[in-house]
């Protein structure tokens, strides 16, 4: 099965041809940007250039396999638009990876605490927790927005004595925070979110239509809260 990866749920994108069948897995081509360019302006091109490149048609690719939250609310908007226009054209199916779920495939061949976190604002992360050894990949809790306090006071009451990999592109901001447990930060080739690790997560996922894949958000847009803090004010005036 030939799997296309994106990811565009942070300031890096990448997108990612990987070949998987039962226990055999290649990863064919990668290519990931950094920079402060849009989404709608890399992710396709990238895409496009990657199979040329490596002499594969669109139409051969299996499965469309996207980050679909949480994240970056217009990021996560831009990857969930180009897989389903690809899926539709290509009339095959996608799968919706969550974020931080594909962060935790960044770190096979690991053995330890891998704590996914990404930069939610507001002193909040976005973060996940799994246990990584070898190639097995388990999740320990759901996806959630939970505060820096919060998740140094659990990470300290569960995992005090463990090692934990941070992994996201809050993993800096997270190892000057936390205090009390044996936290690194992952090296930084594999510490920001990558499509090639979307597409290893893929299998674990169902197989949905076009017109299924949806963003997940873990809050309300900015703008949302903003307006409902403002409705509240007024009703309460």
């Amino acid at each position: 099965m030939l799997i296309l990866g994106f990811d565009s749920s942070a300031v890096a994108g990448s997108c990612a041809l990987c070949e998987i069948n039962g226990e055999k897995t290649a990863l064919i081509s990668e290519s990931f940007v950094n920079t402060k360019l849009t989404h709608s302006q890399t992710l396709l091109p990238m895409a496009e250039n990657m199979l040329k490149s490596v002499g594969i048609n669109i139409n051969e690719v299996n499965l469309i396999a996207v980050t679909v939250g949480p994240g970056s609310f217009t990021g996560i908007r831009i990857g969930a638009a180009a897989a389903k226009g690809l899926a539709y054209a290509l009339n095959i199916p996608c799968a919706g990876v969550s974020t931080l779920h594909s962060l935790a495939y960044n770190c096979l061949g690991t053995d330890g605490v891998v704590c996914a976190v990404m930069d939610a604002r507001c002193n909040q992360f976005y973060n996940a927790l799994f246990s990584v050894k070898g190639s097995a990949v388990t999740r320990i809790t759901p996806d959630r927005a939970i505060s820096a306090e919060e998740l140094n006071s659990e990470l300290i009451g569960n995992y005090g004595g463990d090692k934990i990999t941070l992994v996201g592109d809050g993993a800096e901001l997270a190892h000057k925070i936390l205090k009390g447990v044996k936290a690194e930060s992952a090296p930084v080739n594999t510490r920001l979110q990558r499509a090639s690790s979307v597409c290893l997560a893929a299998p674990e996922y169902k197989q949905i239509s076009a017109r299924e894949l949806l963003p997940v958000y873990l809050r309300l847009p900015q703008a949302e809260r903003e307006r409902m803090a403002k409705t509240g004010k007024n009703n309460s005036a």
